[in-house]
């Protein structure tokens, strides 16, 4: 998986949706990211870890290709604005759902 900054994975996102536009699918997943970078101790062995900040994970994959970035919260506001406006570019593309009749 490759971090990358916060524009060069935007433009990374969009070659990623350009890509799986005819066929396929790219997969999103954001979560609180506190900048740990080894797993939690047991409980036996207590080191106190105090993030600095709140952070968040954003992670995309098309199934061959990864990739991923860190948004801090000083950026959350300009990064959300370009991605909603990313995404809302990007979703022309989506087939609607066949509702079944309930009989």
């Amino acid at each position: 998986m490759v971090l990358l900054e916060n524009d060069s994975f935007l433009t990374e996102l969009t070659r990623l949706f350009q890509k799986c536009r005819t066929s396929g699918s790219v997969v999103i997943t954001l979560k609180k990211y506190d900048g740990r970078t080894k797993p939690m101790p047991r409980k036996g062995h207590s080191e106190s870890f105090e993030p600095a900040d709140n952070k968040c994970l954003l992670r995309a994959s098309d199934g061959k290709k990864k990739i991923s970035t860190v948004v801090s919260t000083k950026e959350v506001i300009k990064f959300q604005m370009a991605y909603s406006n990313l995404l809302r570019a990007h979703m022309d593309g989506l087939k609607k759902k066949d509702k079944k009749s309930k009989s």
